[in-house]
């Protein structure tokens, strides 16, 4: 139940943020971004990037956007039964925002499903640990009563930076 209930919240949430960076990031000129490039002050920002590896995977699983996502795509061992669709929204304006990353820092570009990667085998034991910290909060009898529960996500650690010590933020 507690799963549920922190998986529909970051649904929504995905679903709010993905409306806003849709109208934010959107490119101006018309021209479709090369997800390859990189982020750099004059070229385009990480959200731009991503945007365009969303567009990209979009539209290899059209007509499967409301299927489990663990049918839809390979090697899936968190949120499997998110619909394809919708875990987009989770890795795209909750993972990489959070890290302040594009979507290549986790993922071989040309191969998404690779865990070929340390950050991606690193993210899926975090996702561990967050599951695991949400629910002993949830078992928490102390703190001051939340009809909204309490939950901790990405964004509260790492506050879109890799490391999440980092001092410059």
């Amino acid at each position: 139940m507690q799963r549920i209930r922190f998986e529909a919240l970051v649904a929504v949430l995905a679903l709010i943020c993905g409306v806003c960076v849709t109208f934010a990031a959107h490119p101006r000129s018309g021209q479709t971004l090369s997800p390859s490039v990189q982020a750099s002050p004059k070229g385009p920002s990480i959200q731009e990037i991503n945007e365009g590896f969303i567009q990209q995977i979009s539209k290899q699983i059209a007509g499967h956007e409301q299927e489990p996502a663990g049918q839809v795509f390979k090697n899936i061992h968190i949120l499997n039964h998110t619909p394809a669709g919708r875990l987009l929204l989770i890795m795209n304006l909750g993972y990489s925002r959070a890290l302040g990353v594009t979507c290549t820092h986790c993922h071989v570009e040309q191969n998404f499903s690779s865990d070929d990667k340390r950050p991606k085998r690193a993210a899926r034991e975090m996702a561990t640990m967050h599951r695991s910290i949400n629910d002993q909060l949830a078992k928490m009898q102390n703190l001051e009563p939340n009809p909204q529960g309490y939950f901790i996500n990405c964004s509260t650690c790492h506050r879109g930076a890799v490391d999440p010590l980092a001092s410059d933020r």
